[in-house]
Parts: C-alpha cells; sequence; structure tokens
C-alpha cells in the first residue's frame, strides 16, 4: 500500500517517520528482506566475516539455484490455491534422463536441454489436468506423481546407481562461471558490468513504474522515501555483485536463476495472464464469473511448474555433473518452504516471484551458516523447521488483522 499522493502539494514529512509507517503497512513485504539482513548480519558476526566472504557467498547462490527454480513455479502454484508435491523427484527422474541422452544416447547439450524442458512440460501439464479436468485434489494428485517418479528414477539408475555426465558444456551449467574479459584490481569485470546493469535497470523500471502510477492519478510513496528506496536496493545489489566478483564472479547458476525471476516477474506484474493468475487465486469462482478461464489458467501453472522442475534437474545434474538414485529428495518440501518463508499465502492469490527468491536465500543461508558454526544437521532441521512455522503464523495474524 503507498502512503503519499504526487500532484498535490506534499507537506514536509520525516522520512523516517514515512518509513515507518510504510513498512507497518507492507510489514508482510517487507519482513523478509529484514529477515534476511539479520540472518546475514548474525552469522557474519559469530563466523568472523567467514559467512559474507567472496567464496561463501558464491557457494551459497549457486546451491540456493536449482531450489529457487522450483521456488518460483511453486509460489504462482501455492497462488492459485493448489500444491505440487511431484516437483523433487520430477526434477531428479528428469534430470537422470538428461544424463543418460548425454552420456548414453551421445545426444548433443543443445537438444538435450529442449527435450527436458518440453518433458518437462507435459509432465507439468498432466498433472494439471488430473486438478483442473478430473477435480482430483492437488494434493493427491502430485502425491501419486512424487511416487511415480521416485520409482522411475530408482528404475534408471538402478544398473550403476550413479550415472556420470562428462559433457563440458552441460556440467558448466552447474559449476561454470561467466567469462571475466579482464581483471580490474583482481575483480571479474564482466560481472561488475552485469551488476551495473542490473541496477539501472531496476532504477529504470522503477521509475517508470512511478511515472505511470502518478499519470493514472495512484498513490505512490514521497520523493524522498523513494529515492531512499533507490538508493537502498542499489547499494544492496552493488555489494553483493562486488563480493561474487572478488571469488570467479556469476555463475552460469546464479545467471540462470536471474533470467528465470526476471523472466516470470514480468509475466506476474505487467502481463494480463499474471492478473489472471492471481484473480484465480484471490477467487476462483468470481475469475469465473468475471470470463477468466480457471481450468486454462491451471494447466498454464502446472506447465510451467513442469517446465521449471526440469530446469531445477537440469542444474542439479550439472552440478554432481551425475544423476544418482537420491537426486530430487525433499526439494518439494524446500521448495514450499522458500515459498512460504518469501511471503506467499496459504489461502491463495498473494505471494512474489522475488519473495520466493528471498525465501530461497533466507533459508539456504540458514544452512550455510549454521554448518560454519558447526550445529549439528538435527538442529539446522529443526530450526528451519521453527523458521517455516514463523513464516506461516506471521501469515496467518497479517490476514486476520486485515479482515
Amino acid at each position: 500500500m503507498n502512503l503519499v499522493t504526487e500532484g498535490k502539494k506534499e507537506h514536509p514529512k520525516n522520512i523516517l517517520t514515512e518509513g515507518k509507517s510504510l513498512l507497518k503497512v507492507n510489514i508482510r513485504e517487507y519482513g523478509m528482506y529484514i529477515a534476511l539482513f539479520v540472518i546475514m548480519l548474525t552469522f557474519s558476526i559469530l563466523t568472523d566475516g567467514l559467512f559474507m566472504s567472496s567464496r561463501n557467498i558464491s557457494n551459497l547462490l549457486d546451491a540456493t539455484g536449482y531450489i529457487a527454480v522450483l521456488a518460483v513455479g511453486m509460489t504462482l502454484v501455492i497462488v492459485i490455491r493448489h500444491i505440487d508435491l511431484s516437483v523433487g523427484f520430477a526434477a531428479g527422474f528428469l534430470g537422470a534422463i538428461a544424463a543418460i541422452l548425454l552420456s548414453q544416447a551421445g545426444v548433443p547439450v543443445y537438444l538435450t536441454i529442449p527435450i527436458i524442458l518440453i518433458f518437462g512440460i507435459i509432465v507439468g501439464l498432466f498433472n494439471g489436468v488430473l486438478v483442473a479436468s478430473l477435480g482430483i485434489p492437488s494434493f493427491v494428485a502430485s502425491l501419486a506423481g512424487m511416487l511415480i517418479f521416485r520409482g522411475a528414477l530408482l528404475r534408471v539408475t538402478e544398473k550403476t546407481g550413479t550415472i556420470i555426465v562428462k559433457d563440458e558444456h552441460f556440467n558448466a551449467l552447474g559449476n561454470g562461471y561467466i567469462p571475466s574479459l579482464f581483471k580490474m584490481n583482481d575483480l571479474n569485470f564482466l560481472s561488475l558490468f552485469l551488476g551495473l546493469l542490473v541496477i539501472l535497470l531496476f532504477i529504470y523500471f522503477e521509475v517508470s513504474k512511478r511515472r505511470n502510477k502518478i499519470k493514472y492519478q495512484f498513490e505512490v510513496i514521497s520523493k524522498g522515501m523513494f529515492t531512499v528506496k533507490l538508493a537502498f536496493v542499489s547499494a544492496i545489489i552493488a555489494y553483493i555483485t562486488y563480493i561474487i566478483a572478488g571469488y570467479n564472479g556469476f555463475s552460469w547458476t546464479v545467471i540462470i536463476m536471474l533470467a528465470v525471476v526476471v523472466i516470470y516477474h514480468f509475466l506476474t506484474t505487467s502481463t494480463v495472464l499474471g492478473r489472471h493468475i492471481y484473480a484465480v487465486g484471490s477467487n476462483p469462482e468470481a475469475a469465473h464469473l468475471s470470463g477468466i478461464n480457471v481450468k486454462k489458467i491451471t494447466y498454464i501453472v502446472f506447465g510451467s511448474m513442469g517446465l521449471l522442475s526440469a530446469l531445477s534437474g537440469i542444474l542439479f545434474t550439472a552440478r554432481l555433473q551425475s544423476a544418482t538414485t537420491t537426486a530430487g529428495t525433499l526439494f518439494e518440501l524446500d521448495a514450499i518452504a522458500a515459498a512460504y518463508v518469501g511471503g506467499v499465502s496459504a489461502a491463495g492469490g498473494v505471494g512474489k516471484i522475488t519473495g520466493s527468491i528471498i525465501g530461497a536465500i533466507v533459508m539456504a543461508s540458514l544452512s550455510s551458516g549454521m554448518n560454519l558454526m558447526g550445529v549439528g544437521i538435527s538442529y539446522q532441521y529443526m530450526i528451519r523447521g521453527g523458521v517455516l512455522a514463523v513464516a506461516v503464523i506471521f501469515d496467518v495474524m497479517t490476514r486476520r488483522k486485515r479482515s
């Protein structure tokens, strides 16, 4: 919710006061960013700065990639009031098929990747048909899919247990980095350039969005608060870019993750399809009465989830440089947790793509920080479970206040 109307005569307003008011009104949206900042600051202090080292941040983002991609798709599934438990083993199975095509069938990488992505869309559409056309609850339909893909993964990997992938171009998707072009004070120049480009694009889109709101007489925050927002976000992007550029620069995994975020953010915020998805999530009956094809939207969202499951499987297989019998285990739970921590509502109709990525980074940061501190795996699971519970409780409480 925005607070100050542009075009009317503005009264002097303390930026700190406005910031507090803005945070209170939009606590659901900004709370996850605050949580991420607190987590990173805490672990940085407790590990004497090791947590924020270039190597650790780079590894953290790489390890987040395949879950973040799943979280993007899962966010839209939850927004339309459904769930998909099959995505984990679907990713593992599709990654194994990619390994088989590359290492045993001799299919080149430039054909393997499109084949797997198309296969993923088909899988997603099948789930969509079960849910939208046959009326099977998504929990049951996707649970059946999870068991099927679990068995299929065991079947294709049962001979060797592990399928090694030796294709350098494919493996680079999970382990490679963008070229430096040249070093500038031991920093990856191309990564610095991309970081600057992201900042400029962010500022451009924010300014354009603000101008459009003013044009159509929507409320916007004051110029001072808007400037603070641009400066703060730009500083965060610049700092993260500087840290990553000090190691090997942006990895291809991060580039792919960012591309997915940009595409899906655009689709959900600037297209008719995006508005229809949130309309269906807010009230399916009202959406149907207003002329929206609810079944079609369900097909699209589940097809998208299948596509991103395939991409996640590709990234994970490339990262391990192999396909294993355990690939995909608990991926779906990590994706669901990332979506809820990122602000998606269990009631449907609420959730942002950028939030799901922040949620994935929050969960990955917890694991990375606790690993650096030597916290036992049993405590790690309990702490991550507690964070998820808090996120859902927060969602319920904020909805009660609004109602």
